[in-house]
């Protein structure tokens, strides 16, 4: 399955006035649903003679094709546009369809309340249509948006109605999405068993349905929520299994992300020498994408473990690096932590003049 089959494509909403220009997508752990073929996924070209309905299809298709590339000011402009023709000729399941794309889309931006909105205004034209794939997309997206403004019951309930919706149609890609986030609702409120119950079942789902970019995913919170535990060998044993598939499929950011925690669970159990070899990796993979937030935080780190190892020089010649680079993208909080981390390091070598020289924020490379 491509990338883009996991990509959340159904929600429901009212023209919005968007009080922003540009619309970022957010990146979450969230697995998105999708229509089946029949469903939603394909739009069946209306009778050429309904002008109306051939507007309305062509938008509705522009809008999608739009959320995928990102473009989301410009695809709720065009679902927008939609749903008005469609209101017009008074078709409410393909109403609901637009409504629940345009949830999508607010949900692929983080504005949640938009999202709740217009998912409550699909799941009742889609209760009226008797369309459980729509109420299903509405109540994952609900669910979703619940979790993320932190109304744990309520992202509960909905994401267990779809659950059940899932079982009914025997969607079992969609299945997998709702296991995953209600793992990720229990996980926000601390039950990381439950948590851990619920995304070991999509992860044996998800392999059955040979979906990579899925599995990545679950993966990744499997190995989340037992850090969460401290179970630090079973979040390594997820960790590295998440960034070998995640280097299958070219996911660089993905793989960069997972080699963070991977060092970060070395560390907590110890292990620094293999904390060193995943934030060099990282530290690898960051420079090659021209990643500097995640360069920055790998040097950090690679100091703070070869001091834990005793390597002091090595650690100051990791944190000046930190340091040039925390000023070069002008961060001055990271550059205090890195001066700070040069003083400490200085101080254990016995080289207080050149501690001296930190605590007056300079660098011999300054």
């Amino acid at each position: 399955m491509s990338k883009d089959r996991w990509n959340n494509r159904s929600k429901n909403t009212v023209p919005l006035k968007l009080p922003i220009t540009y619309l970022k997508p957010v990146k979450r752990n969230t697995i998105t649903h999708e229509f089946d073929s029949g469903s939603q996924a394909e739009i069946p070209p209306p009778s050429e003679s309904d002008e109306h309905l051939s507007e309305a299809s062509r938008l509705l298709r522009q809008g999608i094709q739009q959320q995928q590339a990102g473009e989301l000011i410009a695809a709720m402009k065009s679902l927008q546009q939609s749903l008005v023709l469609f209101q017009a000729v008074k078709d409410l399941q393909k109403q609901a369809q637009v409504l629940s794309f345009l949830g999508l889309v607010t949900y692929s931006a983080g504005d949640y309340k938009s999202t709740i909105s217009y998912s409550q205004q699909c799941m009742s034209l889609s209760e009226e249509t008797s369309d459980l794939a729509l109420q299903m997309q509405a109540l994952s997206h609900l669910g979703n948006a619940y979790r993320h403004l932190n109304d744990h019951n309520k992202a509960i309930e909905f994401l267990e109605k779809c659950l059940k919706i899932t079982k009914q149609l025997q969607d079992k890609r969609s299945q997998v999405a709702a296991l995953n986030n209600l793992g990720l609702v229990f996980k926000a409120l601390g039950n990381f068993t439950q948590a851990i119950e619920y995304q070991q079942q999509s992860l044996e789902i998800v392999r059955e349905l040979k979906d990579n970019w899925g599995e990545e995913q679950v993966l990744k919170n499997l190995g989340n929520a037992w850090y969460g535990l401290d179970n630090y060998p079973k979040a390594i044993a997820y960790y590295e299994q998440c960034v070998i598939l995640a280097r299958s499929l070219k996911n660089v950011r993905s793989a960069s992300q997972v080699l963070k925690n991977l060092g970060n669970a070395c560390y907590a159990l110890g292990d620094y020498t293999k904390a060193i070899k995943y934030y060099e990796e990282r530290l690898q993979l960051a420079r090659e994408i021209q990643d500097k937030r995640g360069e920055e935080q790998s040097l950090g780190s690679l100091g703070v473990a070869c001091e834990a190892l005793g390597d002091h020089h090595k650690a100051i010649t990791y944190y000046e690096e930190r340091l040039l680079l925390a000023r070069t993208i002008k961060d001055r909080r990271s550059e205090e932590q890195a001066l700070a981390s040069l003083r400490v390091a200085c101080y254990a070598l016995g080289d207080y003049a050149k501690a001296m020289q930190y605590q007056q924020g300079t660098s011999s490379n300054s």
